[in-house]
């Protein structure tokens, strides 16, 4: 059948690239969520281990370089062509452009199959001639990038792969160096973090573990973290059901230290699901006090419910409750709040690639509102004495730093706390005035902002 069909996704999923061109239609054009949509694509084939790593790298590469490898397509084509064929020509320069261990002749000709597969044998042509365009175009160093003294910010946007929006805003904030730094894309497969519970286990017989089971790990930056490669097996070993580690970013764990659980304590995780910082920080308190976990979403809370019951902690409360409207049973009662608020994610780029080129303009301007009202809100449950602790997955200063001076002189009753004793000795020097921001590129680590504040006693 050669007709054309309407693109919801391939008609066929018979190979690893098929799969990929899946799930590449769910987030592209569908808006799903990177890690679900390979997982639905991969669950509908029958594909060998070796296949399932050449389908996730070549998503990851494909995601991460999207505005990339769009712009580098831009230059060969008068106009776009029909989303199913921009598609395929996507996930062929993605292998062309950033994989050197796969062919150009088996990229080009597994491309060109798949446009015949779909039903596009009439534009298989296009697809042949546009790709060795773009072989020649790559070999002779033709498509030349934007020029940084010109055009700075379509620079970034080009070299890094995020959308404008993304890339004027964080060459505002810290110039073309430091902003290509912290958005360069890593490539290749992360390293999985996974941590022991500590009512159960320890770091080393976590390790003893995983190494029993064949996987190869290495110590993380910060206490109790163990780094995996290649980690999809983790949740199916048979300690991960029993509740004995947990796989949470070294970034979200140190979110969670900053609180300094302690058993007895009243705590609140204002923003809690998934669960991971509620679980570490209850672990911490060693059964005894207290942890009221919120999300605005019922199935959210569910996964914050299951969390707690695979990790055997019982002094978790989750509910579904707005973090931006205060607890009147809660106000004044907490030792300590985590706001763990929504952002926009530029830190975790990494592990949610389709924030490159999804986050809008429009988002990006009311996402210091709502982070605003979350944190004003919070705050109306803090003791005297207690601690606020703000935190974000982002890189922004709206959503930082100047976000935390506007709540300052707002709500004199509280003030930075200076305390260094809950991070680990060597990131000591990288935070300032009570406030650490947590740099891809400098730690390691996914992008994390955290700010620890006080209510003053009187």
């Amino acid at each position: 059948m050669t007709g054309r069909r309407s693109f919801d996704r391939p008609v066929f999923q018979k190979t690893a690239r098929d799969a990929v061109l899946m799930a590449v239609t769910d987030v592209l054009r569908r808006g799903a969520y990177s890690s679900q949509a390979l997982d639905r694509a991969l669950s509908a084939v029958q594909l060998k281990d070796e296949d399932r790593r050449l389908a996730a790298g070549l998503f990851a590469f494909t995601v991460e370089n999207c505005v990339r490898i769009d712009w580098y397509l831009a230059k060969l084509m008068e106009t776009e062509p029909i989303p199913a064929v921009q598609d395929i020509l996507r996930l062929a320069a993605a292998q062309l452009l950033f994989m050197d261990r796969i062919p150009d002749h088996a990229a080009v000709d597994e491309a060109v199959k798949q446009a015949k597969r779909g039903g596009y044998a009439g534009m298989s042509g296009l697809v042949n001639g546009v790709l060795h365009a773009l072989i020649r175009m790559r070999d002779e160093g033709t498509a030349h990038l934007p020029d940084p003294a010109v055009s700075p910010d379509e620079y970034i946007s080009v070299v890094c792969s995020v959308s404008m929006p993304i890339a004027r805003r964080m060459l505002e904030a810290y110039g073309l160096e430091d902003a290509c730094a912290m958005l360069k894309v890593k490539g290749g497969a992360m390293a999985t973090c996974v941590r022991p519970n500590r009512m159960r286990a320890d770091a080393g017989t976590l390790g003893t573990m995983l190494s029993k089971e064949g996987i190869e790990w290495t110590a993380g930056h910060i206490p109790d973290a163990l780094l995996v490669r290649g980690g999809g097996r983790l949740s199916s070993l048979k300690g991960f059901g029993k509740g004995l580690f947990s796989i949470q970013s070294e970034s979200s764990m140190l979110a969670a230290m900053a609180v300094e659980a302690k058993p007895g304590m009243q705590i609140l995780d204002a923003c809690a699901a998934p669960g991971g910082k509620t679980c570490f920080m209850a672990e911490r308190m060693g059964g005894a006090g207290r942890i009221y976990a919120w999300d605005i979403h019922d199935h959210r809370v569910e996964l914050i419910r299951a969390a707690a019951r695979r990790l055997w902690l019982e002094n978790i409360r989750p509910s579904v409750h707005d973090a931006s409207v205060p607890s009147g049973a809660l106000e004044m009662g907490m030792d300590a709040v985590l706001a763990d608020v929504p952002c926009s994610g530029l830190g975790v780029m990494s592990e949610k690639p389709d924030i490159r080129f999804r986050i809008s303009e429009d988002e990006l301007r009311s996402l210091p509102g709502t982070q605003e009202r979350i944190l004003d809100s919070c705050a109306v449950m803090v003791r005297p004495g207690g601690l606020l602790v703000y935190t974000t997955c982002t890189l922004l200063p709206e959503e930082n730093e100047r976000l935390i001076e506007r709540f300052l002189s707002k709500h004199p009753e509280f003030e930075m706390d200076l305390s260094l004793d809950w991070l680990p000795v060597h990131l000591r020097d990288r935070a300032e005035g009570g406030r650490l921001l947590i740099r891809p590129d400098l730690d390691d680590m996914d992008g994390f902002f955290i700010a620890r504040m006080r209510r003053r006693r009187v």
